[in-house]
């Protein structure tokens, strides 16, 4: 594939048996936007076994971070979770997308919600310094099975609001909202149980969203998707398709 770029593991963190992520060095030519995807992968027998990864880390880094779940007999992940430092890595050289921010509508508030590894767009875009200029508060969700897939969340608490460029903003404007399934945390329950219920709105002091003020970006598995645009479509909101703004996003390419 003429459009692979073999790049190396810079470092390698796993969070858990189920989710790890890892740094790769970046080729100087790439370009993207924060939310954007590219495809990943190893030669594999000669071939190139590729697989669509977010970009978790910010645009202006000199290394590209990714980050995902451990699949025991999947095709990829069964060998990616073995990666050391040094090792050589395919990554595309045309990253795309629809969760970025110039795909919504102006608006006040900026609700990331994701499950899983669909974190991992947002973590790039709640480093992105414009983000906090063009949102007055941007809250970042996060739904887990148990407590320690709770990955980045050290980062962002200790962290990003230390940053030395636009730490303040962080501090004033972020809000983290993780939330737990299996296990007992201050948190419980299905995100979107949260959003339907006004739970989640109430819990962080914001009022019950509209389509005037807020919007939505979404990431996850298939039947939070499903779920979450059904709540938004009941309040009225429209999703951005074919890059025309509007007031939610989602990535269609991770959609089955």
């Amino acid at each position: 594939m003429a459009n692979l770029t073999t790049q190396f593991v810079t470092s390698v963190h796993h969070w858990n048996s189920t989710l790890f992520s890892f740094k790769t060095t970046r080729d100087p030519g790439l370009r993207f936007e924060n939310g954007h995807f590219v495809m990943v992968g190893l030669n594999i027998e000669g071939r190139p076994l590729m697989r669509a990864y977010s970009i978790a880390s910010p645009n202006y880094e000199e290394e590209l971070e990714f980050f995902s779940i451990k699949v025991p007999d999947g095709p990829l992940t069964s060998r990616l979770q073995d990666i050391r430092i040094g090792d050589e890595i395919l990554v595309s050289s045309k990253p795309t997308g629809t969760l970025v921010v110039d795909h919504l509508l102006p608006g006040k508030n900026l609700y990331l919600i994701s499950t899983g590894t669909g974190l991992a767009p947002f973590m790039s875009i709640i480093q992105d310094p414009e983000v906090y200029e063009k949102f007055e508060k941007v809250i970042l969700t996060h739904g887990v099975r148990e407590v320690s897939e709770l990955a980045y969340e050290e980062f962002i608490l200790s962290d990003l609001p230390r940053n030395e460029f636009f730490g303040n903003e962080v501090s004033q404007q972020l809000i983290y909202y993780p939330t737990v399934t299996r296990e007992d945390f201050k948190t419980t329950g299905r995100l979107t149980e949260h959003m339907s219920s006004g739970e989640l709105f109430n819990q962080i002091g914001l009022p019950h969203p509209n389509p005037q003020d807020d919007r939505f970006m979404i990431c996850g598995g298939p039947s939070m998707l499903k779920d979450a645009c059904e709540i938004l479509k009941c309040w009225n909101f429209e999703e951005s398709r074919q890059g025309i703004k509007a007031g939610y996003v989602i990535e269609r390419a991770f959609v089955e």
